[in-house]
């Protein structure tokens, strides 16, 4: 390699750094929502990996149920939370696509997600 194409792929890794910044601020304006029984409990998490918002039916809150809802409470924000990670990880992707060459087995994500 070059000179010439060091000085290249060290301007386009400063590139990639502040547009990765960037997108990491951006993450927690990124919502996704999880749900279980059948949309009794809904939970909504942020691409920070923190939740926001939990919704729970009415019908729920008695204390017979609180086992059930206690655990759909749990199935539904670990479904917001993997799907908010999903959405991350692409807006993450999108940025980085042309970027760099893509390199089996390297998670460029994890590089930057501290």
């Amino acid at each position: 390699m070059g000179l010439f194409d060091m000085a290249g792929m060290m301007g386009k890794m400063k590139e990639l750094q502040s547009k990765m910044q960037e997108t990491q601020e951006k993450l927690g304006d990124i919502t996704a929502e999880g749900e279980a029984g059948g949309g009794m409990v809904k939970v909504t998490a942020n691409g920070k990996k923190s939740l926001l918002k939990v919704e729970i039916e009415p019908e729920l809150l008695n204390k017979e149920e609180i086992d059930i809802l206690q655990d759909l409470i749990v199935a539904a924000a670990n479904k917001a939370l993997e799907n908010a990670e999903a959405k991350a990880k692409e807006e993450m992707q999108s940025i980085t696509e042309g970027m760099l060459p893509n390199i089996p087995g390297m998670d460029i994500n994890s590089m930057f997600n501290k």
